[in-house]
């Protein structure tokens, strides 16, 4: 079963469901020595099996699959009316229509059956943690499974219902939190705080993930227990990702980002915009409804080029994301960290005489 210690470079490549995922960037990851994803959110299960397929036959490293653990029941309809009338006029502004907030789970079983059949290295799971059944059936396919959490609760959990690995979620990751329960709206826990309370209860692989951008944030992570880091904002300007030009081209920006529900009904962090000042206060907990509501016209805004109408997800220190080769930046974030740790080691050395 896959150990993120055997990885040449100690980079796990974030799934970046909905844009930013391509088959052609888990493939460069992994052929620069790190752990590609391919996000299976937002697709049908015959498009995840065919992008797994494609990676297979283009890669013989070992890469994963991210799955998201659906919401256990639907908001309530009367909750959801004031916002989706909200919508109405942003609607009109693309020329799109307000979706059906409809409740669905994102074909999980299917997607279950995609990657027991195909068998990547791993499958990681976010916005909950699956039954105990499911972990044997991975384990039955020589399948690794790993669980995002937020907090020591949560990892506790998922080591309970027989995860190989957490991946341990900052707050200062971009993109939805992956909390079991979307409650965090005090701001959540930031990932060196994490590493610290749940490393002393698990020998188990932890995988860190929130703001790593550079070499040096890399070499703190490990040295802080994790396994590897986690990077997906650092990754959004390479010609490997299916990032929108709109994004892209600001994505270099000083723009703050911040917590909100308003694109999706569920709490994510992007670059603040419009959309997101106008709509973050009145959004309710409402996930996948919500999601399914603004998605047309979300999709409109993107065909429109319009930064301020669609979400803009984006960890915090998305400044420093760079428009080159994928594979070129997993090699040198690798040999940035080693340089870092050996540069520490040696000044410690020196002070410690």
């Amino acid at each position: 079963m896959f150990d993120p210690a055997t990885l040449a470079e100690p980079i796990v490549q974030a799934p970046l469901a909905g844009g930013p995922s391509t088959p052609e960037l888990a493939i460069a990851v992994c052929e620069a020595g790190g752990l590609g994803f391919i996000a299976a959110g937002y697709k049908t299960p015959d498009a995840l099996r065919e992008q797994i397929e494609a990676a297979q036959t283009r890669t013989d490293r070992p890469f994963g699959v991210n799955i998201f653990v659906p919401t256990p029941e639907p908001a309530d309809p009367e909750a959801l009316a004031p916002y989706l009338s909200r919508l109405e006029p942003e609607a009109g502004r693309q020329g799109a229509e307000v979706g059906e907030p409809r409740f669905e789970d994102d074909h999980f079983d299917a997607k279950l059956k995609a990657v027991c059949d195909t068998r990547p290295a791993v499958v990681s799971f976010t916005f909950g943690c699956p039954a105990t059944q499911v972990f044997s059936e991975l384990h039955e396919h020589d399948i690794a499974a790993w669980v995002t959490v937020t907090s020591g609760a949560e990892a506790a959990t998922a080591l309970a219902a027989g995860a190989d690995g957490l991946v341990l979620q900052g707050t200062e990751a971009g993109g939805h939190r992956g909390a079991f329960v979307d409650n965090e709206d005090a701001g959540g826990i930031g990932l060196l705080a994490l590493l610290q309370l749940v490393r002393p209860t698990t020998s188990l692989p932890l995988i860190a993930s929130g703001g790593i951008a550079q070499g040096a944030a890399v070499a703190a992570v490990l040295c802080a227990g994790a396994a590897a880091a986690q990077i997906g904002t650092a990754l959004m300007l390479t010609p490997e990702a299916g990032t929108e030009q709109a994004q892209r081209e600001i994505l270099n920006e000083p723009i703050p980002t911040r917590l909100t529900r308003a694109f999706s009904g569920r709490l994510a962090r992007g670059m603040v915009n419009r959309f997101m000042l106008e709509h973050s206060d009145s959004a309710p907990i409402a996930y996948p409804e919500i999601h399914h509501a603004t998605s047309p016209l979300r999709a409109a805004a993107r065909r429109n080029g319009d930064a301020h109408s669609f979400n803009l997800w984006a960890g915090q220190a998305h400044e420093l994301a760079q428009a080159r080769p994928a594979g070129e930046i997993v090699r040198e974030l690798g040999a940035d960290a080693r340089r870092t740790i050996h540069e520490l080691a040696q000044r410690l050395d020196q002070t410690g005489r």
